[in-house]
Order: structure tokens, then C-alpha cells, then sequence
């Protein structure tokens, strides 16, 4: 496996990207891309000049990917989208992917890296209750119920900074994750 930039990604390439986008956030995701086609407009997006894209290549085949977009004057960047097909996960792609974005992002000067992670099918305790009583202690005592991905960046360093309750639905929060990368 080697991870490359997606900058001269062709046709084909671009076609798998948007592939793997939809493939990945099927089953938990409904707020995510649909169709192919809805996740080709945000794969040409995170082809930006201004954005950082990685591949996970074995070959010509793409394992995994992720995308990362410069906010608060390059120091802060945000981790969207990350994913890996669902067959190869659990090999260390995903960890090889996050650091070499963590490098890249170090390299841009920045120094926080923050993501986003929707649990949209009550996949932790987090789902379905009140956050707005008593948040933090709910987020102290967090459970994954469903192999939700906050655990893997909890893994990866990253720490649970707050919620956004109710962001796809009531009862379907967003936990929001940073890493100092500095």
C-alpha cells in the first residue's frame, strides 16, 4: 500500500473516490452522499488547491481516503471526509492515512486538527437523550454501542471537545473531536 495526493487523480480514480464516499457512509450515514454522483461534486471539491486529499493505493485500487480544508488562517484544519472500504478495514490503513494528513497539515503551518463525527443511527449514548442536561458528564461516560468511529480517533489522539445536539435530527448529535498536531 502507498498514499499518494489526489492532485492528478484521473477520471477513473475520481470515479472510485466518489464510489468509496457512498459505499462507506451507506449503512450509518442517511445525511451523507446517496448516490455516486452527489459524492463526485464534493470529490472535486476536495481537489481544491487550498485543500489536502490523500489516497490509500494498493496498485491502482483505492483503499482509502481522506480530506482535510484549512479554516482560522491555516492553524486550524478540518479532517473531512476520512474513509476506508469497508473489506480492508482494521489493516491500519485509516491510522496511516490520519498521520500522514497530520504531517501534511504540520508541514501547512497548522496546529489543530478538528473533525466531526455524526452518530445519526444511535450508535453511542450520546444519541436519543438530552444533551443539553448535564453534556459534559454524558460525554465523560460516552458508549459505543455499534463500532461508532469516535473510538478510532480516540486512538488516534483525538479528544471529544463537544456535541452538536439534534445536528441530523432530534436525538442524532455530531461529536466534535480535536487533535493538537503542533
Amino acid at each position: 500500500m502507498r498514499i499518494a495526493e489526489a492532485d492528478d487523480a484521473d477520471a477513473t480514480l475520481k470515479r472510485q473516490m466518489a464510489q468509496l464516499l457512498a459505499d462507506a457512509f451507506r449503512e450509518h450515514w442517511a445525511n451523507a452522499w446517496r448516490t455516486v454522483e452527489e459524492a463526485q461534486a464534493d470529490v472535486e471539491k476536495m481537489l481544491a488547491p487550498d485543500r489536502i486529499c490523500l489516497l490509500a493505493l494498493d496498485e491502482e485500487r483505492l483503499l482509502g481516503m481522506v480530506g482535510g480544508l484549512p479554516d482560522y488562517g491555516g492553524r486550524v484544519w478540518e479532517l473531512h471526509p476520512m474513509a476506508v472500504r469497508p473489506e480492508a478495514q482494521g489493516r491500519g490503513i485509516g491510522r496511516a492515512l490520519i498521520a500522514e494528513f497530520e504531517a501534511r497539515v504540520r508541514a501547512h503551518g497548522g496546529l489543530t486538527i478538528t473533525l466531526g463525527s455524526d452518530d445519526e443511527d444511535n450508535m453511542t449514548s450520546l444519541s436519543q437523550c438530552d444533551l443539553y442536561e448535564n453534556l459534559w458528564d454524558k460525554i465523560k461516560t460516552i458508549q459505543n454501542y455499534k463500532r461508532h468511529p469516535f473510538e478510532f480517533y480516540q486512538k488516534m489522539g483525538y479528544v471529544i471537545t463537544g456535541v452538536v445536539p439534534n445536528a441530523n435530527g432530534i436525538g442524532k448529535p455530531d461529536i466534535l473531536m480535536a487533535k493538537d498536531v503542533s
